[in-house]
């Protein structure tokens, strides 16, 4: 079986399974950045919990140009890196309303300028906040699960990326991630995955090595 062929597979049977949709929650793009920037080695839960509260307290770009800093780091004191992700956050509003009237750009080269926007950040931006499939976001789940697959050799994950992008179909980009982000994190985990109970068992060829 090529590579294309697993992908079509998987694509149809996780879908049978698991919801297509980002974990974390928001109202528009800015919102979204802002959550994807404090995601960064912590868990969706944790993000949506701080977001919560954040997201009533804040609600433009110009109003996180406005607090202080200090005080922006204790509104998400419990998220990891906190106060980098802070100081991402302030600049990143700053650019936006200066460069951008406020409004998150729309395109992987604008956004990539941004700091603390990596090409992870980017593509969920873009294709969550608007709709673009620009390419294929890999995160740590994403990343151990087409290394199983054989999806890709690649370590390097911008590598990965463009290994994926020829093997899976543009429009299921988005759709791609997430069904592998939710199958990693209740299945193919990455300790201990429960291949007795995986519906891709029979398609994956590190099942039960």
């Amino acid at each position: 079986m090529d590579r294309k062929e697993r992908v079509k597979i998987l694509l149809n049977r996780l879908k049978g399974v698991y919801e297509p949709k980002i974990a974390l929650k928001f109202s528009n793009p800015w919102e979204l950045l802002v959550a994807t920037i404090l995601s960064a080695q912590t868990t969706d839960e944790r993000v949506n919990m701080v977001t919560e509260n954040l997201f009533r307290k804040y609600k433009s770009p110009e109003d996180y140009l406005k607090v202080p800093l200090g005080e922006l780091e204790q509104d998400i004191k419990s998220i990891n890196y906190y106060r980098n992700k802070a100081k991402f956050i302030k600049s990143c509003a700053q650019i936006i309303v200066e460069e951008y009237d406020g409004k998150v750009p729309d395109t992987i080269e604008e956004l990539l300028k941004l700091p603390g926007v990596a090409r992870k950040t980017a593509n969920v931006v873009l294709s969550a906040g608007y709709g673009k499939n620009e390419g294929i976001v890999i995160d740590t789940h994403v990343a151990r699960l087409s290394k199983r697959l054989d999806l890709s050799k690649e370590k390097n994950r911008d590598k990965m990326e463009q290994d994926l992008m020829k093997i899976v179909p543009r429009d299921e980009w988005a759709n791609f991630s997430y069904l592998l982000i939710h199958h990693g994190r209740n299945i193919c985990k990455a300790k201990t995955p429960k291949c007795e109970e995986c519906i891709l068992k029979d398609i994956c060829p590190s099942a039960f090595k």
